[in-house]
């Protein structure tokens, strides 16, 4: 009975005492010479292996299919179907613990966890892995609702009372706003009015007590729902520049229950981080060292975040919200006003399409309206711009697509003129610069702009299936043979390292983005685009929930690479394979064969042999 079996690797490490030693009791050692037949198609599975030396090669006829090094363990999903559907062979001297079929047997009936990390599928591993920690999960912060917050309860009063008497209402109800519902509007609407609006009461001239409320209450109201995570609600408050939001329920026929209200200082006492501190340094900057010394703190609070278990998706929305708000700062301090009234500055990328977390090179480009004459010095005020988001730890952009670059700064129909001629005549560059644009999101000006001109994109968007084609055809462009699938499978060489963009994250990516545009899909987001092409079945659905759960196991896998680099005062570069854990390893194994999967998949829908 080996005594050193190490229960700290996946999926051992989420077993109690008595399935320990349920292990200890069932485990032996075997030896295979290189070249020994280890597990054979022909032969029924009677142990699962944990690789202690040596390394073991997986083959599918002549294909490599598979490669397990020490602390790896195969074949559960053998055991679990009764019969082995690959050959094992050892490349080399191996040796290796072999857990007794039976044994496995009662451990996938007692731990649902273990069982799933062994031989389910990406998505039930890591439902497994969120399970397993859901009791630390469920007292997350980052994982609360807004229903679980303090919602205040909230007065009422009629748009026509006057101030004075709202003031009595703060006082008798020790409340500091009050919606108003104004109904002799048409149609009817409702509003809110705070204390901060007593200053503007007073400075109206108007006497308080025949001053009705309505003058000076705010009608745009911010809602959320009750179960929207707190930290959407906060980004909701983020992007809209306010201190409250309405929680509201909403019915079937669209009319709305309000339940109260939701304040930052309330919602912050839930969310132990400093997003609140960096807006409001970036709101309150009047220079651009303030707002430098505001950029420079985002890194400490993603590390903050993702390290305390926030999902990455909700790490990636709080990014996004916090980058528009810099950028729309810096913006303004150094544009006029009137030229940021008259254009539509966005981002692209993975900044429009709200994935980016760590700092990446800047994708950014300016949409000038019609007709308006833009300064003289306008080349100058766009390098500053750019020079402003280098200097904050944004690097420029290799292939130039910066508003600094004359190329990416357009008045609209001159803008739209360039998009329609990405379309009719196509080259790889232009193909490539119509994916960047249309994941733009707007974060200054004239949002109307911008969608003006991204509806051409739909205008001209037929049913070409040799344009779609070439579009789609970019999934390759990284693609050389099987050689990432191969580096992958060589674990443990030293100095491998995988480039997760070229070999999952892009082709899943534009993948998606191909099929949305097919189907004149608007959304920018990839998850956004997945769920809309899974609800009007272009999409399977499991194939649609692999690719969101592999989508996030990427973003997930190179922040946390990302961050290692930053503490190690480098700069973030590939995956380095002999570094994962053995359950990364099998988790990227399988969000790799997820992308492989679609990849076949879109393949055949745009005929790409045909390309």
């Amino acid at each position: 009975m080996p005594n050193a079996f190490n229960f700290g690797i996946s999926p051992f490490d989420c077993l109690g005492n008595d399935e320990r030693q349920l292990v200890r009791d069932h485990l032996d050692i075997a030896y295979f010479r290189a070249g020994d037949t280890v597990l054979d198609p022909a032969t029924a599975p009677t142990h699962l292996f944990i690789v202690i030396k040596g390394t073991v090669e997986q083959r599918d006829g002549d294909e490599l299919v598979g490669r397990y090094g020490p602390e790896d363990s195969f074949d559960g999903r053998a055991l679990v179907a009764g019969k082995v559907s690959s050959r094992f062979v050892a490349a080399e001297e191996v040796l290796a613990y072999q857990l007794a079929r039976q044994a496995v047997a009662e451990l996938i009936s007692r731990n649902a966890t273990f069982g799933a990390l062994l031989f389910a599928d990406l998505s039930k591993k890591l439902s497994a892995l969120s399970a397993r920690g859901s009791q630390h999960e469920m007292q997350s912060l980052s994982m609360a609702r807004v229903g679980q917050a303090s919602v205040r309860p909230v007065q009422t009063v009629d748009a026509g009372t006057d101030i004075v008497s709202v003031v009595r209402v703060f006082s008798d109800s020790r409340t500091d706003h009050v919606l108003v519902r104004d109904t002799l509007s048409d149609p009817p609407r409702l509003g809110i009015f705070t204390t901060t609006g007593l200053q503007r009461a007073i400075l109206h001239g108007t006497p308080l007590d025949q001053l009705p409320v309505r003058e000076l209450a705010t009608f745009k109201l911010v809602s959320v729902s009750p179960d929207d995570y707190l930290f959407d609600a906060q980004a909701v408050m983020i992007r809209h520049k306010v201190r409250r939001v309405v929680v509201a329920t909403r019915t079937e026929s669209g009319s709305e229950t309000i339940l109260g209200t939701l304040d930052q200082l309330d919602l912050l006492s839930f969310l132990s981080n400093h997003s609140y501190l960096i807006t409001r340094q970036i709101l309150e900057a009047t220079d651009l060292d303030g707002l430098k010394t505001a950029a420079g703190q985002i890194n400490g609070l993603i590390s903050l975040l993702y390290r305390g278990g926030t999902p990455v998706a909700l790490v990636a929305r709080v990014v996004q919200e916090l980058n528009a708000q810099l950028f729309e700062r810096a913006w303004r301090l150094i544009a006029p006003e009137e030229l940021v009234d008259n254009s539509c500055l966005f981002v692209m990328g993975s900044e429009g399409r709200g994935e980016q977390l760590l700092k990446t090179d800047q994708d950014n480009a300016l949409i000038l309206r019609d007709g308006y004459a833009p300064p003289a010095d306008l080349a100058d005020i766009c390098q500053r711009f750019s020079d402003a988001l280098t200097d904050f730890g944004y690097p420029e952009c290799p292939g130039r697509i910066m508003l600094s670059n004359p190329e990416w700064r357009h008045p609209a129909a001159e803008f739209a003129q360039t998009v329609r001629r990405w379309l009719v005549m196509p080259t790889p560059e232009s193909l490539m610069a119509l994916a960047i644009f249309i994941d733009a999101h707007a974060v200054c000006g004239d949002a109307h702009l911008l969608e003006d001109v991204r509806a051409e994109v739909f205008k001209l968007v037929t049913d070409n299936d040799a344009l779609m084609a070439r579009f789609a055809a970019a999934i390759n462009a990284f693609e050389s043979g099987q050689g990432w699938w191969n580096r992958l499978l060589a674990l443990g060489d030293e100095g491998q390292q995988l480039d997760l963009k070229k070999a999952g994250t892009f082709p899943l990516v534009h993948g998606v983005r191909a099929l949305a545009l097919a189907h004149r899909i608007p959304a920018t987001g990839t998850v956004a685009r997945i769920e809309a092409l899974a609800a009007d079945s272009r999409l399977p659905p499991d194939l649609a929930t692999s690719l969101v759960d592999s989508l996030h196991f990427f973003m997930g896998l190179k922040l946390k690479t990302g961050l290692d680099a930053l503490e190690r005062g480098e700069r973030a570069g590939g995956i380095p394979l002999n570094q994962l854990s053995s359950l990364d390893r099998d988790l990227l194994k399988d969000a790799l064969g997820v992308v492989k999967r679609f990849r076949t998949m879109l393949h055949q829908r745009f005929r790409l042999d045909m390309v």
